[in-house]
């Protein structure tokens, strides 16, 4: 057991033991009481830098695991909030309510409910649609939504009160009958591949122009047409465009036409010297002074009557036409000059 330097007297009392008298003498106890003073200062100090060293590198670690964490879940959190906030693209929008009703009638749109929107697998599931009858006395005024039945062959939606209408998504389209509306536009003909009948007429068109290889008739009688053009038609067999406002029309690049239909307009000239096909000949009520059929030798109906300017009809030597429409003042003849 080892002896105390330190003696404890009795009722708490400290009182020196002779070695330390001693070593106070000799100056050296004070040294020792300083020296083991630093030391124990020198020991908290080490262990107190140790315990922060320790502790901030704990601490650095925690807080950088929680900083991780706190990333993972911010990013979690913030993919979740995108998947919530992303635009749904699952539906079509229905604006017009009668638009819906319609379609709510022939069982397309599945919910059943006039809610302005229709599923995108409802909508995809039609090819041919017809929203020309409908057990409502209520008018379409607007077919926003009709560029989510991008598989229909077949739209008729005549006898309503649309003013508009963009087709460029309806690409399959091989039928598009659209009279009897009030239309003063119509787009996205150009991209109709497969358009073969289109029919326009007893709207407000002032003027009609599209390319088409496909198109094979064209009906835009009774509108306000002052031009009329189809680019690359070389199918079209048919052009009815009675009751408009044209002037002139170039019937060259339609080279197998066969029913032409262009009464009450306000022609003044027409050239039918490439129209060899032509079997029917509507022109009258227009305002032409001279015409010539002699290039057309499949004709077997021809109306020109009431063009007050025009007397005489010039035909080939044997050319027979079956059925004509003349007025009083008017006849054929193999010679008109």
């Amino acid at each position: 057991m080892k002896a105390n330097i330190m003696g404890t007297g009795s009722a708490g009392n400290t009182n020196n033991s002779p070695v330390e008298d001693s070593l106070k003498q000799n100056g050296l106890y004070s040294r020792i009481v300083k020296t083991r003073k630093t030391d124990e200062q020198w020991k908290v100090k080490s262990k107190f830098k140790s315990d922060f060293t320790g502790g901030t590198k704990f601490s650095g670690s925690v807080i950088s695991l929680l900083s991780l964490i706190s990333l993972l879940f911010l990013t979690v959190s913030c993919d979740k909030e995108s998947e919530l906030t992303a635009p749904v693209n699952d539906f079509v929008n229905i604006p017009d309510n009668q638009f819906e009703s319609i379609l709510v009638e022939q069982n397309i749109d599945s919910d059943g409910v006039i809610n302005q929107k229709i599923s995108q697998t409802d909508a995809l599931g039609v090819t041919h649609l017809d929203l020309t009858l409908s057990a409502s006395n209520m008018y379409i005024e607007e077919l926003t939504g009709i560029e989510g039945f991008t598989n229909l062959t077949y739209l008729s939606a005549s006898g309503h009160l649309i003013e508009d209408i963009d087709l460029s998504h309806n690409t399959l389209l091989d039928t598009v009958l659209l009279q009897a509306n009030e239309l003063y536009s119509i787009y996205g003909l150009s991209k109709l591949n497969n358009l073969k009948k289109l029919d326009l007429s007893w709207n407000l068109l002032d003027s009609l122009s599209f390319k088409s290889e496909s198109i094979e008739i064209v009906l835009a009688g009774n509108n306000l047409l002052e031009f009329f053009e189809v680019e690359n038609a070389g199918k079209l067999k048919g052009i009815i465009l009675t009751g408009n406002k044209l002037s002139s029309i170039n019937l060259a690049k339609y080279s197998i036409l066969e029913t032409l239909m262009l009464s009450d307009n306000q022609i003044e000239t027409i050239d039918l010297g490439q129209n060899n096909n032509l079997s029917h000949l509507y022109i009258s009520g227009n305002i032409l002074s001279e015409l010539s059929v002699s290039s057309n030798p499949n004709l077997v109906d021809l109306r020109v009557d009431r063009n007050p300017g025009l007397t005489c009809i010039q035909i080939n030597i044997d050319q027979e036409i079956p059925t004509v429409s003349l007025s009083e003042y008017q006849e054929l003849s193999t010679n008109c000059n």
